[in-house]
């Protein structure tokens, strides 16, 4: 595998999983609670949290490209398995035919 397929695996690996979820949703909570609370007087992002959806967008048009090559990768993957079972099925199919 190249470079970019293994990077592709891991970053769709990490991107896909409840370890991921969960940080980037303390991350986000804690984005909220800084704007809202802690910087009451001026806060860098006000309410609507702008800047938070242009990061929240940049990352998931970042995330899924990746996740597709790496799906376009398993995918195959699987294809080359499928081939190679029906090889062998078509083998013992004939290794049967011949003992009968």
């Amino acid at each position: 595998m190249s470079f970019g397929e293994r990077l592709s695996g891991r970053i769709a690996g990490f991107g896909g999983s409840w370890r991921f979820i969960i940080i980037f949703g303390v991350i986000i909570i804690v984005w909220m609670f800084i704007n809202s609370l802690l910087l009451a007087v001026k806060p860098f992002d006000p309410y609507p949290f702008i800047l938070l959806n242009l990061m929240l967008s940049c990352l998931a048009a970042m995330q899924a490209p990746v996740i597709m090559m790496s799906q376009n990768r398993q995918e195959a993957k699987d294809r080359l398995r499928s081939v190679h079972d029906y090889q062998v099925n078509l083998k013992a199919e004939l290794e049967v035919w011949q003992l009968h």
